[in-house]
This record gives C-alpha cells, sequence and structure tokens, in this order.
C-alpha cells in the first residue's frame, strides 16, 4: 500500500482546497512525519468507526463487506461483561437499557478478531434551565482592584459575580483559567497550557488562605504591581510564590480547624491525576529539560515512580506543595460558582477551553497516546493569513482516544465543568477534524486529519449532563459540511459573532436569523473592541506591525453603514455600544456575551493573532478598579438594553 493509500485508510486527508479555493497535497515528507507522529493502529475489518447509541434505546450498526459472519461480539466495561451475542446478517441490533458510559466492544469473525469503544449517551448535552439570559465577558487577568497583587483572582472574580448580578446579567464568561507554567509566567498566554486538568495559581487570592500572613517586606512590593497598566506577570509571581509556600509551610505547621480533612478529600477526589501532576511538576523543576529527556524512568508516567517521590525526604513536601495550591484554587474557584448559585444566577461561571496544550507540559506527558507531542495544532492558509497557522499546540488524536476509551477528553471535559454552568470549547472543527503541522515544517505543509465526531459529541454530551453545563462550540470560519448541524443535533450550541453574520453584500443579519441554541456576542478576545473597530484603531495597529487586516478603510466605512441600517430596521436610531447590546439582546439565541472592554469604551483589543511579543497579548489591565465600575459604565442603559433577557428584568 502506497504511503497516500495509507493515509487515507486512517482518516488523514491528504489533499484539500484551502480558504483561497486554492488545491493543496501534503508532500510526501511531510505525510511520513504525520504517520510517524500517530500511534500504531490497523484499519478495522468489521466495524470502522466506535459506536454510539443515543438515550439508552435499541440501535443497530452495519458491519462492513469485509466482515465474514457470523461475527461474535461482546460488551464490557470495567466490572464484567454487560451483554454478548451472535450477528449472521449485516447488522448487529445492540440491546436497549444499556448503561450509560464509554464500554469497549470486542467482535471477532474467522479472519480475526478487533476491539472499540461503545458510548452509550444520554440523547443530547444539558439545555441549561433559562429561556435567555446574559453575561459579563472579562478578562480575569485584567481585573483591576484596591486589594488584588497586580493581577485579577478569585476574591476580585466573586465581586465580579456580585456586580454582574447587580446589572441583572446570570453570569460572568472568563478566559481559560488552566494552569500554565509557573517558572515561565512571561508566556502568559491562557490558550497555551501546561494543563487543561488544573488551575492557574496566580488567579489565587493568597490574603484568604487562612494561615497566611503578608509580612512588610511583601506588602511594599505590592503597591508598584497595582499601579502598573499593564500585568506583570513576572513581578507579580515574584511575590505570590513565595506567598504560596509561606501560607504552605503555615498550614503544614498549624492547618485552621478541618482544613487537613478538606485537603485529604480533595486529594482523594482527584486521585491519580493530581498526585502525577504535582510529581510532574517537581520534576521538571528538577530536570529543567522537556520531559522527553527526562531519565528513561520518568518519561513515561508511572505511579510507582511517582509513590517512590512523594515518600522521598527532599522531594515529599515540594509534592505536596502543589497539591496544596491546586486545592486551594479549587475550592476558591469553588467559593465563586456556589456564591452564583446563591445570587440565583441560572449560569453563574462560562469558562472558556484551550483547543491543545503545550507538547513539554503535563497532560502531553501525561497521555502521549492520546496526544502526540510531534504535531502541531493549526490552520490552513485563507485570505487572512496565506502561511498558514501553527499555534504550537498539541492535541488529542482519533486513535489514541479510541484506545483509551476517551477518557483523556471526559477528563478535560470534567475538570472544565467542574464549577462552571457553561463551557466554550475553543475551535470545536476540533471535533470533527483537525489541521495538524508535522514539527518542523510550515504551516502550509499540515493535512486533516479526522476525528470520532460522533463519539466526541457523545461523550461530551455525557460529561454535560453528569456537569449539568451547557456547552458552546466556537464554530467560527470555514464550516465543515453538517458540521453545525451535527452538533447541534446533540444539543451544543453555536457560537454567533455579530461581526461576522453578514450576508454576500456585507448586510448584517436580522435578530430574527439568530440560532436559539447559541451564544450571540459581537466580538471576541481575537477581534477588535466595539470602540476600535468604530474609530478604525484595529486596522492602524495591525498594519503599524506589518499585519494585513483583511479588509480596508472603504471596507470598515461600509460595515459601519451596515450596522447603522441594521440597527435602524429593528427601531434603534443611536450605534453607541448600549445601542449594539439593545440589537443582541433582541436575537433569539438564548445566551450573550457583553464584554467589559466594550462596556468601558477600551480601544485596545485583549489579543492580536499572530503576535506574540509584537504586541501586549493577554498583558492589558482594566482602566479602572473594580470598586469604581459602576460609575465608569452607564448602569441605567445597560439594564435597558438587556432588560427583556434579565433575571430581573
Amino acid at each position: 500500500m502506497d504511503l497516500y493509500a495509507k493515509a487515507q485508510t486512517l482518516g488523514i486527508q491528504t489533499e484539500y482546497i484551502d480558504g483561497s479555493g486554492h488545491r493543496r497535497v501534503t508532500t510526501p515528507e511531510a505525510l511520513t512525519a504525520i504517520l510517524d507522529a500517530l500511534p500504531p493502529q490497523a484499519p478495522r475489518r468489521i466495524i470502522a468507526d466506535p459506536v454510539v447509541i443515543r438515550g439508552g434505546q435499541a440501535a443497530q450498526t452495519r458491519l462492513s463487506e469485509a466482515a465474514r459472519l457470523p461475527v461474535q461480539w461482546k460488551l464490557a466495561n470495567g466490572t464484567g461483561v454487560l451483554a454478548q451475542g451472535e450477528a449472521r446478517e449485516r447488522s448487529v441490533t445492540w440491546p436497549s437499557g444499556l448503561p450509560e458510559g464509554v464500554h469497549r466492544l470486542q467482535l471477532s469473525d474467522a479472519s480475526g478478531s478487533e476491539e472499540l469503544p461503545l458510548l452509550v449517551a444520554p440523547q443530547g448535552a444539558f439545555g441549561g434551565e433559562f429561556d435567555r439570559c446574559w453575561v459579563i465577558a472579562v478578562q480575569l487577568y485584567g481585573v483591576r482592584s484596591a486589594r488584588n497583587w497586580g493581577i485579577g483572582d478569585f476574591t476580585d472574580l466573586q465581586h465580579l459575580l456580585e456586580f454582574a448580578h447587580r446589572l441583572g446579567a446570570d453570569g460572568v464568561g472568563l478566559n481559560p483559567l488552566h494552569a500554565l507554567f509557573d517558572d515561565r509566567p512571561g508566556d502568559c498566554s491562557p490558550y497555551s497550557p501546561n494543563s487543561r486538568l488544573f488551575l492557574n495559581g496566580l488567579y489565587i487570592d493568597v490574603e484568604q488562605i487562612p494561615e497566611f500572613r503578608a509580612d512588610a517586606e511583601t506588602k511594599a512590593a505590592l503597591a508598584p504591581l497595582r499601579s502598573h497598566d499593564m500585568v506583570d506577570y513576572v513581578g507579580v509571581a515574584a511575590q505570590k510564590w513565595p506567598a504560596l509556600r509561606a501560607a504552605f509551610a503555615a498550614f503544614k505547621a498549624n492547618p485552621g480547624l478541618g482544613r487537613w480533612q478538606d485537603f485529604e478529600a480533595y486529594r482523594n477526589e482527584q486521585g491519580t491525576l493530581l498526585s502525577r501532576f504535582a510529581c510532574f511538576e517537581v520534576m521538571r523543576r528538577k530536570f529543567n529539560t522537556p520531559w522527553w529527556e527526562w531519565p528513561d524512568e520518568w518519561r513515561q508516567p508511572s505511579d510507582a515512580a511517582c509513590a517512590r517521590l512523594r515518600r522521598a525526604r527532599d522531594s515529599a513536601a515540594e509534592v505536596e506543595f502543589v497539591e496544596f495550591v491546586q486545592w486551594t484554587a479549587d475550592r476558591q474557584l469553588g467559593a465563586c460558582q456556589a456564591l452564583a448559585h446563591k445570587l440565583g444566577m441560572r449560569v453563574g461561571l462560562y469558562l472558556d477551553v484551550a483547543v491543545g496544550v503545550q507538547s513539554d507540559g503535563f497532560d502531553a506527558w501525561n497521555e502521549q497516546t492520546a496526544i502526540s507531542r510531534h504535531l502541531g495544532v493549526g490552520a490552513p492558509p485563507d485570505p487572512l493569513n496565506t502561511a498558514g497557522q501553527d499555534w504550537g499546540l498539541a492535541g488529542f488524536n482519533a486513535a489514541g482516544l479510541e484506545q483509551r476509551s476517551f477518557e483523556p477528553f471526559r477528563q478535560m471535559l470534567r475538570a472544565s465543568m467542574h464549577h462552571a454552568g457553561a463551557i466554550r470549547l475553543d475551535h470545536a472543527f476540533g471535533l470533527k477534524r483537525l489541521y495538524l503541522v508535522p514539527r518542523g515544517f510550515g504551516p502550509a505543509n499540515g493535512a486533516y486529519v479526522l476525528m470520532p465526531f460522533e463519539a466526541l459529541l457523545a461523550a461530551t454530551a455525557q460529561e454535560s449532563v453528569a456537569s449539568r453545563c451547557v456547552v458552546i462550540g466556537e464554530d467560527l470560519g470555514t464550516v465543515p459540511p453538517g458540521f453545525r448541524e451535527q452538533m447541534n443535533g446533540w444539543g451544543i450550541w453555536s457560537y454567533l459573532v455579530t461581526m461576522f453574520e453578514t450576508d454576500d453584500r456585507g448586510v448584517f443579519r436580522n435578530a430574527d436569523y439568530y440560532l436559539p441554541d447559541a451564544l450571540v456576542t459581537f466580538n471576541t478576545h481575537d477581534l477588535s473592541t466595539y470602540a476600535g473597530w468604530r474609530s478604525f484603531s484595529d486596522l492602524k495597529t495591525k498594519r503599524a506591525l506589518g499585519i494585513d487586516p483583511g479588509e480596508t478603510d472603504e471596507g470598515r466605512w461600509h460595515a459601519l453603514g451596515q450596522l447603522d441600517d441594521v440597527l435602524r430596521r429593528h427601531d434603534i436610531h443611536a450605534n453607541d455600544f448600549y445601542s449594539v447590546a439593545s440589537f443582541l439582546a433582541r436575537t433569539r439565541s438564548r445566551m450573550m456575551a457583553v464584554s467589559m472592554e466594550d462596556l468601558l469604551g477600551i480601544v485596545e483589543q485583549p489579543n492580536i493573532p499572530g503576535t506574540v511579543y509584537e504586541h501586549p497579548n493577554w498583558k492589558r489591565r482594566l482602566p479602572v478598579s473594580i470598586e469604581h465600575l459602576a460609575s465608569a459604565i452607564d448602569v441605567d442603559a445597560l439594564k435597558r438594553a438587556t432588560r427583556e433577557r434579565s433575571h430581573t428584568g
């Protein structure tokens, strides 16, 4: 079998039409690198894809023509055999009433045997318990307050929830809170995590830890950190991590009432994953090289090696410290969602989930079958980025996920949903196919690799229902045929950005065009703010950076006129941001997000894609502190705009 034929049998699309309409064919060298980076996988003969059964109902699966009848099948889970039987025709009718979960299906015929996952899922994802609502979207790091340490924290988040509630909002939407690298604080992108299973310790309010006592030196160092217009991540980390260590030492010496028992309870809740993460972090500092260069005993996760590390005198406390930080972060974030529930907010926290992880981080080490460090997730060339994109992130692969019964994917969802009423999956197209670029090749030389879409939707529905958490799929860009319909059919919502909701003539769509099961927002953190958009600031900034903004000044004038037109069609006769919010509030979409940057009239956007050091991405702090937000925002105008979807409306 030649290289391209082999790739096709493994779900690798070796050619595609790019965003400019050009046919692209992956080179043999790049294709070989992609194949080498994926776990070994023999093409299946009897049933090609994981089996999905919805709602516990009876279902049938067609057997392939290569299957030699009769076919014996056996369905097993961790506790034993659930069902078994024999198929004498080219289909299997599965028994009804199978328990929800991911089970292993063993198949055999005269030519051999194979095994694959079988998922029993609910009819769809959790749909939310509200008609229409709205949330305020905030970059948590940028929140300014009189008491934080130069970066927004979980106590600020509690105050934001209270503020949002007073405005009639049902929640606060946040950038990803994933764990980054604590010893590389300058690498601050929340979308380039060390792990999606754990939290960023810099968001902890150290002063809320009962055992912590601030010394005079620390207090003196905080004033300049609070005064900066940008988050000084290096400076914040230099204060916060020693403070967390001091709090840990005090906790170990004399924990507050019931605190040690709660710490133990958290460690038991998290189990092996937390232990591995803590050991990984200790080893990362010890070896100071990527994990694939570590000594052999540590290149793969080993619970026996972790147990030895936990017992060693020089490392036991370090392992425990990492666990202490995660416990503290988890409990503080949990207190935020508990407050939202107490206030009667129908969403509470709406959290973002990154599309991939850093290849030298914990998740890539812990899941070497399901995540390949040799392949970067990206996007093919298109009119906005003619070279293509490699985001430098490692993502899941189909073969590894199927071998692991989708557990790594479900763990990621479970961690993200634990303290959330809604989550957004960044680049949701990755559920159907991922554009993967092999290390050492340019982004134009990647290939689309198919994912087990139906099975991932089923797993998402399972976790969503279990956590009672709405799931929003970020489906912006070139939408694969049938993608949105299939995603929505499983109860996963769309992500609608008004900036892009225009027809071929650039006319903005009316409010009744918007899908009901969707989140609607004017823009995103990767796009211009409203004030920046109206003032052409985004176009000027990109041109100054040597980036083609993909839009002329004439095109922007046309867009501004078209926005005014759609507002007038809805009897809205001003064009300030509150007028736009009023239009968004009238759409049928069940959730609406309003960004704090737009409420404050900020011109600069949080992130400019395609830049790293050229622009202060993920650093800009809000111009006013949380204590003065109410006077910086036209609260009456906002309440009027959002009245029909407010909990107080």
